[in-house]
C-alpha cells in the first residue's frame, strides 16, 4: 500500500509540475562540473596591453578574462567555467579592448573552440600564438620560430606580407633574402622592399619590377622565415581583374534549342575545363566528355549538336593542377540531390495556361499582407486534409478540410485574406536527401546548393529534373488564381559549404570574402559569406532573381541576412526587377550574424536603408521586440506583456520607422533615430520562423498569467502589426496560436530548422479551438484592406496626417489619422492600444465614431457607435474607431461583427472548459499538498 501511495503522490506531483510549467524538476538536472582553463598567449612584439580573452559555452552568455599570469611562452589568463555533462567545447576569442570599445580588434577573425575532452583532472592548458587560428594543447604544439604569417597580392605589381618576428627592412641585402616564384619555379625580379617600421618591421610591401599574371599562383620565400603561398583573393577585387574578366553576356549556363545546346562557363582561373554528359542524374552513366575552349572575359564554351533535352551534365574544372567536378552555377534543372545539372527545354515544363498566368493586382508594397510559410509545414500534418503532403502540389488542392471540418490549405489562405505567401527557401538546398523521402527529413532550407533549381524534396519525383520545375510553376499558378502573390526566401549571402561548394570548385575563393589569414569570413555564422561587391557575384545574384521572376512568375524576394550584401548590389537587384515588374516586393534582414571585411557603411544594414531604393524594405526588430520582448531573452517582456517604457517603440512602429517629430528616439528600444526614408521600407512583425512562435514566447515570459490574458496579448500583437504603417508580416499559424513544443513536452523549440514534422507542421485541428483568434486576424486584415489610410506610401503623408493622442496613461498608445490621406474614404480613424490589465479611459475628438475593433472582435462591420469625448478601452486590447457618414442602428445588431453563431458557441464552450481546467488544477494541487503531508507524517512515524 505504501508503494502505491508513493507512486500516486509522484504522479500527482508530476502533473502539478506540468500544469505550473515546471517541466524539469531540479532533481532531474545533473550538477555542473567545474573546468579550469589556462590560456597561454604569445605575441611576437610583447605588446599585451589591452588584450584579453572572451570565452563562452554554447547557448550561454560569454565573459571577459584578463591575462594575469606569465610564463616563458607569454601571458596567461586563467578562468573557471561550470560545464554540463553534454558540453563538448568551449569557445574563445582573443580580443583587444580600449576605454571606448571592448571589441576594438580581434587576434583572428574566426572563433576558436577548445575540446574539453583534452581536460586532465578538470584542467585544460592551451597555447595560442598571435594571428594563428590553430592552437595547441602543449607548448611543443606551437613553434615560436620566425615564420611568414600572411602573404597576398594586392595588384599586378604589389605583394604584402607579414612575419612573426621583426626584421630590418632597410638592410642592404634585404632584396636578396626574399624570392617570388610561380608554380613552375620561375623567379620574378623585385624592385624594392618597403615598410613604415624600418628596422623593426613585422611586415613589408614587395614592389615587383614587372607585372605579375593575375591568374597565376605564386610563392614568397624569406630567408630564415620559410615560405608561403601568396593569396590572390584580393586580386579579385582589383579594377584590373574586374576590367579583364567581367562577362556581361546573358548566355551563361546551358542554352537549349532543338538543334543544339550551347554551354558557357565563367572560370577565369581555370587552366582546363571539360563538359561531362550523363544519361541520368546520378550513377555510373557517363555519355561523353568534351573539352571546352577558352573564350572571352574568362569564359569557356562548347556546343553539342542535337536535342539534349533531359541530358544531365557537370563540368570538370582544373585550377592549380587540381581538378574538381562541379555543377554549373547557372544550371536551371538538376537531378536528385542536385549533384548534376540538366539540359532543359523550359517551355515544355509550363503547366496548361501558364503563359496566360496573371498576377493579382498590387498598387503599393504597403498594400501587402505577408504570410510566412514553409512548404512542408503547410500540408504535412495528418490533420491537413491534403493529399500531396509536403509537396508543391498541395497548393493546387481546394476543398480540403481538417478532421474537425475547418477549411485548410488554399481555401484557408483565401478565407484569411492575406495578399502574399512568403515561402521559406524553395531553391535546391543541401540538407535533405531527396532520394530517401521515406525518412521524413526536415530543414528550413537555408543551405543553398543550386540557386536556380527548385528543391526536389517538395516535388513528387526528385529523380527527374523537369518534374520539380513543372510542379513549382503549378504552385505559383494556383496561388495567383486564388488572388495570392508569391515571395521567395533567397539566401545569396552564403552557401551550404565553402571549399566544396559549386561556386568555389569553379573559381576558388572568388565568390567569397576572405579574412587576412586566408580563412573564409563568416558574417552568416554558417561558415562563409559571399562577396556581393564583386562584379560576377553581383551579376549572378541579379541574373538569378530575374530568372525566377521571369520563368516562374515569382512576385517578391526576401533576402536572408541582407546586411551581408552591399548596398549597390541590392539597388541593382531592384533596378533589374523593375524592368520585369515594378510591383515585385523586395525586403530582407537588415543585419548580419557576425563580423565581415566589408565596411559597415557599404552594407545593406537596417541603419543604411535610407541609402537603398525606397522599394527595398527591411524587417523592424524594433517593433518585433518592442511588442513582446527580446527574441534572445526568454523572460524579457514587451508592450503587450505590460512592460512599461515601450510606448515610444510602439509609436516608432506605427509610423513605420520613418522620421517623425512626435517620437522620442531616446526611448526607442534599438534605434536612436529613424531609418526608413519611406514607409514602403519597413516590414512590421511580431513573429517569424526564427526563435519562439509568438504564442510560445508569451507562454514562456508570462507563465503565471491566465491563458485568457495571453490570448489577449496575442491579439494585441496582431492588431499593432496590422494597424501600423508600413508592410505587415506574420508567421503562419500565429493567427491560431501556433506552438512548437518539443516532442517530450518539456519545453518549446525556438530554432526548429531541422526539428521533425511533429514540431514544425501546422496543426490544423487546433484551428477549431482557436477560431476566435483566427476570426480576429481575419477581421483585422479585412479592415486594413478597407482603409487605405493605414497603408500610406509617403513619409510626408504620415507626418501631416497621423497624430498621437497625448496625456495617456502608461502602457497605452493611441493615434488618429485625419484628412483622408492615400485615397481614404473615411473622414478620420482612431486606433488605441491598451496593454494594461485594467480598462483605460481615453479622450478622443468629438463626433460620432463607429467602432470596428473592440475586445476580441474585429472586422468591417460596425460593432457600435460612440460619441467623442471619453471612451473606455478594455484591458489588453485594441479599439479602432472610424468617423464616417454611416453608423450602427443599435450596438446589439452588430454584436457578433459578422462572426458565426458557431464561433460564439465555441467561445462559450472554451470558457466552460477553462473553468473546468482551473478547478481541476486546484483539485490536483490540493491533492498534492495532502499527499505530501501524509507521506511526511508517515516518514516521521517510521523514524
Amino acid at each position: 500500500m505504501h508503494k502505491r501511495i508513493k507512486a500516486l503522490f509522484t504522479a500527482i506531483i508530476l502533473i502539478v509540475f506540468t500544469i505550473l510549467g515546471s517541466y524539469q524538476p531540479a532533481y532531474l538536472v545533473k550538477a555542473a562540473q567545474e573546468l579550469t582553463i589556462n590560456v597561454h598567449y604569445h605575441r611576437s612584439g610583447e605588446d599585451y596591453e589591452g588584450w584579453n580573452i572572451w570565452s563562452w559555452l554554447d547557448g550561454k552568455e560569454g565573459a571577459a578574462y584578463e591575462f594575469t599570469g606569465e610564463d616563458k611562452f607569454g601571458k596567461v589568463a586563467t578562468y573557471t567555467l561550470a560545464v554540463e555533462d553534454d558540453t563538448t567545447q568551449v569557445g574563445f576569442i582573443v580580443r583587444h579592448s580600449t576605454s571606448t570599445n571592448e571589441w576594438d580588434m580581434k587576434d583572428v577573425e574566426s572563433d576558436r573552440f577548445i575540446d574539453i575532452k583534452k581536460a586532465k583532472n578538470g584542467i585544460i592548458d592551451i597555447y595560442v600564438v598571435q594571428d594563428e587560428i590553430e592552437f595547441g594543447y602543449t607548448q611543443e604544439d606551437m613553434s615560436l620560430a620566425p615564420k611568414i604569417k600572411e602573404a597576398a597580392i594586392e595588384n599586378s605589381t604589389t605583394i604584402d606580407f607579414k612575419v612573426s618576428t621583426a626584421f630590418d627592412s632597410t638592410a642592404a641585402d634585404i632584396k636578396s633574402k626574399i624570392t617570388v616564384k610561380d608554380a613552375d619555379g620561375k623567379t620574378y625580379a623585385i624592385n624594392k622592399i618597403s615598410s613604415e617600421k624600418g628596422k623593426e618591421a613585422l611586415g613589408a610591401r614587395v614592389t615587383m619590377s614587372t607585372e605579375l599574371d593575375l591568374l597565376k599562383n605564386y610563392t614568397l620565400a624569406f630567408e630564415g622565415y620559410g615560405e608561403m603561398s601568396i593569396s590572390n583573393t584580393k586580386v579579385f577585387s582589383t579594377a584590373e581583374f574586374e576590367e579583364a574578366f567581367t562577362y556581361e553576356g546573358n548566355d551563361l549556363g546551358a542554352i537549349w534549342s532543338k538543334d543544339k545546346t550551347a554551354f558557357r562557363l565563367w572560370a577565369p582561373t581555370a587552366s582546363d575545363v571539360v563538359l561531362n554528359l550523363y544519361s541520368e542524374g546520378s550513377g555510373d552513366n557517363n555519355i561523353e566528355n568534351i573539352a571546352m575552349t577558352k573564350d572571352v572575359k574568362g569564359t569557356w564554351v562548347t556546343e553539342k549538336p542535337g536535342d539534349l533535352d533531359g541530358v544531365y551534365y557537370t563540368y570538370s574544372v582544373t585550377v592549380d593542377g587540381v581538378t574538381k567536378e562541379a555543377v554549373d552555377p547557372y544550371a536551371r534543372a538538376a537531378g536528385v540531390n542536385g549533384k548534376r545539372g540538366m539540359v532543359i527545354d523550359l517551355d515544355s515544363t509550363d503547366p496548361d495556361g501558364f503563359l496566360q498566368d496573371e498576377k493579382p493586382a498590387l498598387v503599393s508594397p504597403t498594400d501587402s499582407i505577408i504570410y510566412e510559410l514553409h512548404i512542408r509545414d503547410f500540408s504535412i500534418d495528418k490533420s491537413s486534409g491534403m493529399q500531396n503532403k509536403g509537396k508543391y502540389l498541395a497548393f493546387t488542392e481546394t476543398g480540403t478540410k481538417s478532421s474537425t471540418g475547418e477549411k485548410t490549405g488554399m481555401d484557408y489562405l483565401v478565407d484569411l485574406g492575406i495578399t502574399h505567401v512568403h515561402l521559406l527557401p524553395s531553391f535546391d538546398y543541401a540538407s535533405v536527401d531527396e532520394s530517401k523521402p521515406e525518412d521524413n527529413q526536415f530543414n528550413w532550407g537555408y543551405d543553398p546548393e543550386n540557386y536556380n533549381v527548385p528543391e526536389g524534396s517538395y516535388s513528387t519525383d526528385p529523380e527527374h529534373g523537369e518534374v520539380r520545375i513543372n510542379e513549382y510553376k503549378q504552385m505559383v499558378q494556383s496561388l495567383h488564381k486564388n488572388g495570392i502573390r508569391v515571395i521567395m526566401d533567397v539566401v545569396y549571402n552564403h552557401t551550404s559549404s565553402s571549399v566544396d561548394s559549386n561556386l568555389n570548385k569553379v573559381v576558388p575563393n572568388y565568390y567569397y570574402r576572405m579574412n587576412e589569414d586566408g580563412t573564409f569570413s563568416n558574417a552568416s555564422a554558417c561558415g562563409n559569406e559571399t562577396a556581393s561587391e564583386r562584379a560576377m557575384v553581383r551579376k549572378y545574384i541579379v541574373d538569378s532573381v530575374v530568372y525566377w521572376a521571369k520563368e516562374y512568375h515569382v512576385d517578391g524576394f526576401r533576402f536572408d541576412l541582407m546586411g551581408i550584401h552591399d548596398i549597390q548590389t541590392m539597388n541593382e537587384v531592384r533596378k533589374a526587377l523593375n524592368e520585369v515588374d515594378p510591383t515585385i516586393v523586395i525586403y530582407g534582414e537588415g543585419w548580419t550574424a557576425g563580423g565581415s571585411p566589408l565596411p559597415d557603411e557599404e552594407k545593406a544594414l537596417k541603419a543604411n536603408v535610407s541609402s537603398l531604393d525606397a522599394y527595398i524594405g527591411a524587417f523592424s526588430d524594433d517593433i518585433r521586440d518592442g511588442i513582446k520582448g527580446s527574441v534572445f531573452e526568454d523572460m524579457d517582456q514587451g508592450f503587450v506583456n505590460g512592460k512599461t517604457g515601450m510606448e515610444e517603440t510602439i509609436k516608432f512602429g506605427v509610423v513605420a520607422s520613418t522620421e517623425n517629430s512626435q517620437i522620442d528616439y531616446d526611448l526607442v528600444n534599438y534605434s536612436d533615430t529613424w531609418w526608413a526614408k519611406e514607409p514602403t521600407q519597413t516590414i512590421n512583425y511580431a513573429s517569424a520562423h526564427d526563435n519562439n512562435t509568438l504564442w510560445d514566447k508569451l507562454a514562456i515570459s508570462n507563465e503565471t498569467d491566465s491563458e485568457e490574458d495571453r490570448i489577449k496579448m496575442n491579439l494585441l500583437s496582431g492588431a499593432i502589426v496590422l494597424t501600423s504603417q508600413g508592410i505587415p508580416f506574420f508567421q503562419a499559424g500565429e493567427e491560431f496560436l501556433r506552438s512548437k513544443p518539443s516532442d517530450d513536452g518539456t519545453s518549446f523549440v525556438d530554432n526548429s530548422y531541422n526539428s521533425p514534422d511533429s514540431v514544425n507542421s501546422l496543426k490544423w485541428d487546433t484551428l477549431t479551438k482557436n477560431k476566435e483568434v483566427f476570426n480576429y486576424y481575419k477581421g483585422l486584415i479585412a479592415f486594413r484592406k478597407a482603409h487605405s489610410a493605414l497603408r500610406m506610401t509617403k513619409t510626408a503623408d504620415i507626418q501631416e496626417n497621423l497624430k498621437f493622442l497625448e496625456g495617456l496613461e502608461p502602457n497605452v498608445v493611441g493615434y488618429t489619422i485625419d484628412n483622408s490621406p492615400n485615397g481614404e474614404t473615411a473622414k478620420s480613424l482612431c486606433v488605441i492600444y491598451n496593454a494594461n490589465k485594467e480598462t483605460s479611459a481615453i479622450t478622443i475628438p468629438e463626433g460620432d465614431w463607429n467602432v470596428y475593433v473592440k475586445g476580441q472582435q474585429a472586422g468591417t462591420e460596425i460593432l457600435e457607435t460612440v460619441k467623442g469625448g471619453t471612451i473606455t478601452v478594455e484591458p489588453i486590447s485594441t479599439m479602432v474607431l472610424v468617423q464616417e457618414d454611416k453608423k450602427a442602428d443599435t450596438p446589439e445588431d452588430n454584436a457578433d461583427n459578422g462572426q458565426t453563431q458557431e464561433a460564439n458557441t465555441s467561445r462559450s464552450k472554451d470558457g466552460q472548459n477553462n473553468k473546468v481546467i482551473v478547478f481541476a488544477t486546484i483539485g490536483l494541487t490540493v491533492a498534492a499538498v495532502i499527499a505530501a503531508a501524509f507521506l511526511l507524517m508517515r516518514k516521521k512515524k517510521i523514524k
